[in-house]
């Protein structure tokens, strides 16, 4: 199982897809999670709404590439109709493990037309992943307690998907209780198994 972090690796809110975070989070052997839009024209980094001053895409690739190229991008599209914008971005840095998750259903269509790999969500509210041949994995979230199962990561892992779990702390919950579960289970040893995770550095130990 390889371990993302979730907006970088922060130690304060005011860190979250900041660059000191990403920096921090490839310097310590993570990739990383994180949100983009358009915005005055360009593609930047913000969960919510940007503002003036807000990271722009391609500083965030520069920082992976300096620090770690190789290591994995899963990328949250919050705007339609980027696909283009970041085909040519993808193309100048040469990046060789991302992918794109979240996008409306019909701008996923998009990235299926350019040929860029996106992730399809699978959750205890959305039972019937959307594209689900044409996706290279699955977003894998839970809602409630107790959803994830070993058997729905191993369902999607032999259907040849690669899939990415969210750990429960990203939506206000006791991430334990999951990991402790998930360590036993024997999938967690798959390498197309990824955990995005607020807490990579207690993660990488506790998976040890």
């Amino acid at each position: 199982m390889k371990i993302i972090s979730h907006r970088g690796f922060w130690f304060s809110d005011e860190e979250k897809n900041s660059s000191v975070a990403f920096v921090r989070s490839f310097e310590s052997g993570f990739g990383t999670e994180t949100d983009i839009r358009d915005y005055a024209g360009e593609l930047v980094i913000s969960h919510d709404p940007p503002q003036a001053g807000a990271l722009k895409f391609a500083e965030l690739l520069a920082i992976h590439a300096v620090h770690n190229p190789e290591l994995p991008l899963a990328l949250n599209i919050k705007s339609d109709g980027l696909q283009n914008e970041l085909l040519d971005l993808i193309t100048v840095f040469k990046l060789v493990s991302f992918f794109f998750f979240d996008m409306s259903i019909p701008d996923a269509l998009g990235y299926r037309r350019v040929g860029l790999p996106f992730y399809t969500r699978h959750s205890d509210i959305e039972p019937d992943p959307v594209l689900f041949a044409e996706a290279a994995g699955i977003w894998l979230d839970s809602f409630g307690p107790d959803w994830v199962t070993a058997e729905v990561i191993e369902r999607h892992l032999k259907a040849g998907k690669a899939v990415c779990l969210v750990s429960p702390e990203l939506h206000g919950r006791n991430h334990l209780p999951l990991w402790e579960r998930l360590r036993v289970w024997p999938v967690s040893q798959d390498q197309g198994l990824t955990l995005c995770t607020d807490h990579p550095e207690e993660a990488r130990r506790f998976f040890a």
